[in-house]
């Protein structure tokens, strides 16, 4: 049986929108940040840039299939009328905690940076280390950008995502 009209539509409408587009590189962001550390040997700081990364890449998958789907009135207490404003406040609180990862990030390849030479033979954890606070960083960014459109489309007295 094929898909309802509507359906269909809502998931290209979903899928072509800002937000849509900006959930799929969250997703692809925070995903290459936690596979990235995660395939390396970690220790100390790094196990709270895991839990940022793999919490704010579950709840984003979340999201982005409860909007794609248009069950955001499933959801209890969130959902519903109030679903903009938990976008948004989802954003802003994974903007927030990925400044602290970039500065752990930040911290740690600088602490590896004395690896990078080709002299060195032994394992470096520089570019693992370096590669993962790109990724951080273009997380942040989409996160920002996404929390500042949601914000503006919640105070232009909208409603929905789409």
């Amino acid at each position: 049986m094929p898909p309802q009209p509507e359906v269909s539509t809502h998931f290209r409408d979903f899928l072509k929108s800002f937000l849509g587009i900006i959930r799929i590189l969250q997703i692809i962001f925070g995903a290459g940040l936690w596979v990235t550390i995660a395939a390396n040997k970690y220790e100390g700081s790094i196990h709270f840039v895991l839990f940022v990364a793999v919490l704010f890449w579950l709840l984003t998958l979340a999201a982005f299939f409860i909007t794609l789907l248009d069950k955001k009135d499933l959801v209890p207490i969130l959902g519903g009328d109030r679903w903009l404003l938990s976008n948004l406040l989802h954003d802003i609180a994974a903007a927030v905690l990925y400044l602290p990862v970039i500065g752990v990030m930040i911290y740690k390849t600088e602490r590896y940076a004395y690896c990078n030479l080709e002299q060195y033979k032994h394992n470096c954890l520089y570019k693992v280390y370096l590669a993962a606070t790109v990724f951080a960083c273009l997380g942040a960014v989409v996160y920002l950008v996404s929390a500042v459109y949601v914000g503006c489309r919640k105070c232009r007295g909208e409603q929905t995502v789409v």
